[in-house]
């Protein structure tokens, strides 16, 4: 028996049982989408992660936990414990080897989106994904006072575009305690998508910033005080602190250099971290669910080559005719095992392209939403390594999952001669 005959007999054999081994097979295929899309996730999410800043030596902050520092600087989750005084960050620019300093400054927010006040160097330094600058979509930069920039999600989500006139409020997230309507801003840019955090972010300058808090002070606005839009203007509003620093130096091998003398900084207690270490501290923390997702995905990938051998040994009773005639015509051990496992193999081929198609649709029709509502870049890239080894596991477990059930065929057909026992 050649085995072209073998695969003709294994594949007809199966067509006559379609409906029950489609089960078997749909069961392969939720098993592999799974598998390959957590990983998928797992890959693009930590790449995700890592491109939200790419051009960034260190990021300076006041005393507090490296994860909790790049959260709020990066990522715009949590607020500052303190914030630094702008005389250090004039200091932090005169140090040796920093090229550029780009200051931030975080509190208040615009329908659940936050404000970051920052400098036009931001958009000449700050870098994504594999150092991409940020490009303008629709617009300039902020040039006046109250001119804002905002994000391509905020401009999609608020379907606001150049020339609108929007309202800052005091606070972070949906619920805010005062609005500054006083101080109307005008939207002059867009930004390019990215897919990042600059994506869900309104852009001020710092005396912006400066200019909405003049009659506030500790979170409040003072009693009796009012300091209209055009009289702020024709006030000093150089800051007086910000909450974080972004820092570019002249050469990368001086980065321990500066990052000593910024935590050894004498004005005030200042910390930097390395925007890559901080966010391996923050997979770490965020990496439990991950691995849960993939036991889930394991454990559902167990039980269906548990349901295909299942399948397989229960419908041997059905086909101990067709084995014995095969033994009788001379089928050996070898052919009948290779019958059964061929079957097997089979299943699990057509299970796991099932699987991979699944994976690539959900993939092409999916990525939009999800970019747009979570942030989440995914790619139809070449499979990892770690895919390409889920995938030939998948197969070699199909393949070993029959081989019980051929042993057991081979054993049925000795005993069952021409006249199988019904």
């Amino acid at each position: 028996m050649t085995r072209g005959f073998l695969l003709g007999l294994a594949w007809r054999s199966a067509w006559n049982r379609r409906f029950t081994l489609a089960l078997t097979v749909c069961s392969i295929a939720l098993s592999t989408f799974m598998l390959l899309g957590v990983e998928r996730v797992r890959t693009d999410l930590r790449g995700s992660f890592s491109s939200a800043v790419s051009g960034t030596d260190l990021i300076v902050g006041p005393r507090t936990g490296s994860v909790q520092l790049l959260l709020y600087a990066v990522f715009r989750v949590g607020a500052a414990t303190n914030n630094i005084r702008w005389s250090s960050v004039e200091a932090l620019q005169q140090l040796r080897g920093v090229a550029w300093v780009v200051p931030l400054s975080l509190g208040d927010s615009h329908r659940g989106f936050p404000v970051l006040g920052t400098t036009t160097a931001y958009f000449d330094h700050f870098r994504h994904g594999e150092q991409q600058a940020l490009r303008l979509r629709d617009g300039t930069r902020f040039q006046d006072l109250y001119d804002a920039v905002i994000g391509a999600e905020v401009a999609e989500q608020l379907g606001y575009h150049v020339g609108q006139r929007i309202t800052l409020a005091h606070g972070t997230g949906e619920i805010n305690l005062s609005d500054h309507a006083d101080k109307p801003f005008t939207v002059v840019g867009v930004l390019a998508r990215t897919g990042t955090p600059v994506d869900r972010t309104v852009h001020i300058s710092l005396e912006a910033m400066e200019a909405l808090h003049v009659d506030w002070m500790a979170g409040m606005p003072l009693p009796g005080m009012h300091v209209s839009a055009d009289e702020a203007r024709r006030m000093n509003l150089q800051p007086r602190n910000v909450t974080a620093a972004l820092v570019g130096l002249q050469n990368r091998a001086a980065v321990f250099s500066v990052q000593r003398q910024v935590n050894n900084f004498g004005g005030e207690p200042l910390m930097s971290i390395l925007p890559g270490v901080a966010l391996d501290e923050l997979w770490d923390v965020v990496g439990a669910g991950e691995r849960a997702l993939m036991l889930m995905s394991g454990l559902v990938a167990l039980v269906s080559m548990a349901g295909l051998m299942s399948v397989v040994l229960a419908g041997l009773n059905e086909r101990r005719r067709e084995l014995a005639v095969l033994r009788a015509v001379g089928a050996s051990l070898r052919h009948v095992l290779l019958l059964l496992t061929l079957e097997g193999l089979l299943m699990t081929l057509v299970g796991t392209g099932l699987g991979v198609a699944a994976l690539t649709a959900c993939v092409l029709a999916l990525g939009p939403w999800l970019q747009s509502d979570f942030g989440l870049t995914l790619q139809l890239a070449q499979p990892t390594l770690t895919q390409a080894w889920l995938l030939a596991s998948l197969l070699i477990a199909g393949w070993v999952a029959s081989l019980l059930p051929g042993w057991r065929a081979y054993r049925l057909s000795l005993a069952d001669g021409l006249s199988p026992r019904i």
